[in-house]
């Protein structure tokens, strides 16, 4: 059982003083925050991918190598990489130098993304969402099955029998499917025998259970060992040394940043009573005291079947010492308990087979 987090470099305003910390300033932050997740064992630590002001990660590997030299154990990853808008073959470039530096931790998740500003910006067209993604899915996982490649498709220049390079330490570079719960992409990463992680961020997690077996059947009828298949979930949460204090330093930046992309989209305002029954036990928000957030990550493993977990943390703009405190009670206090606790059921459940 993996425990990690993951970050978008959000840069919105402060909640209590109104100012906007600088991307240069948060970068820093967020290298900060990578070595201390390592340094408390965590598994693994996510960046996003954006490309606006409200985010600084447009360049996810440069901030992941940036952490990598100062790391030792934990694995490094996009969170999500927007594939449909990116040059399948500088994305293998990029992470395999990182899996270099890092001597074989880096990682990809690829997804589509929940923002479409990428697709102006690198001059695609938002018609050809469905049709970008899966050839350029299928161009990422020929590279880094072989060292040269033949590739022709309709979005890039064709070529013939080039090298790579550089090729990733590890020998098949971890490549999961990021998806906020549509059935068609749980199914194509079944099909392809690729982990996938869930991003689940509002409603109940529970719902998304019906995806696990679809997952597992499609990757059955595609002839790949169902036993081997690993399953994400990447979810909101913060801990704190009481549930009180969490909710007291979390909710505020949360709200502001919810508001002020729901003005954007023309939502309706996040509300309190909103807040409060995501933060139940069957919610999708991982908020409180580590016995809390620990609970909460073992009753939904229970019904989902995950191996890894992301703290997604911070929303909004939180002051940096808390956001340190939160990551070093979920690697020191909460990863220890699930764990310990994974274990037992594990072997109550062979010494039962047995």
């Amino acid at each position: 059982m993996e425990i990690g987090v993951d970050t978008f470099v959000e840069t919105t305003p402060d909640v209590v003083t109104g100012e906007t910390i600088s991307h240069a300033e948060r970068l820093r932050q967020v290298v900060e925050e990578i070595v201390l997740a390592d340094k408390v064992g965590l598994d693994v630590f996510g960046v996003g991918e954006h490309h606006r002001k409200e985010f600084g990660d447009s360049a996810t590997a440069v901030i992941l190598a940036a952490a990598a030299p100062m790391t030792k154990n934990i694995r490094l990853t996009s969170s999500v990489t927007v594939l449909s808008a990116a040059d399948p073959v500088r994305l293998f470039q990029q992470f395999a130098t990182l899996d270099g530096i890092s001597n074989g931790r880096a990682e990809i998740i690829a997804g589509r993304g929940s923002m479409v500003d990428a697709f102006p910006l690198f001059g695609y067209n938002l018609n050809d969402y469905d049709a970008l993604f899966e050839e350029k899915l299928e161009l990422l996982l020929k590279l880094r099955e072989s060292e040269k490649v033949t590739w022709k498709g309709g979005f890039r220049p064709a070529f013939k029998d080039l090298g790579i390079y550089p090729r990733p330490v590890q020998s098949k570079l971890p490549v999961w499917l990021g998806s906020g719960g549509n059935a068609g992409s749980v199914i194509r990463a079944g099909q392809l025998g690729l982990p996938l992680v869930l991003a689940i961020i509002g409603g109940s997690p529970l719902n998304f259970a019906p995806l696990v077996p679809l997952y597992k059947k499609a990757a059955e009828r595609a002839g790949h060992d169902v036993s081997k298949l690993q399953i994400a979930v990447h979810s909101l949460g913060y801990v704190a040394e009481s549930n009180s204090l969490a909710v007291d330093q979390y909710f505020p930046p949360t709200q502001a940043s919810f508001n002020y992309f729901a003005k954007e989209r023309g939502w309706a305002p996040y509300t309190r009573a909103q807040f409060d029954a995501s933060r139940s036990l069957e919610g999708a928000l991982y908020l409180g005291d580590p016995e809390t957030v620990a609970n909460k990550i073992l009753f939904m493993r229970k019904h989902l079947g995950f191996s890894r977990f992301f703290m997604h943390l911070p929303v909004g703009t939180m002051p940096h010492e808390e956001v340190m405190k939160a990551i070093e009670l979920l690697g020191t206090e909460v990863a220890p308990r699930v764990r310990e606790e994974v274990a037992k059921l594990e072997t109550e459940g062979t010494g039962a087979r047995a």
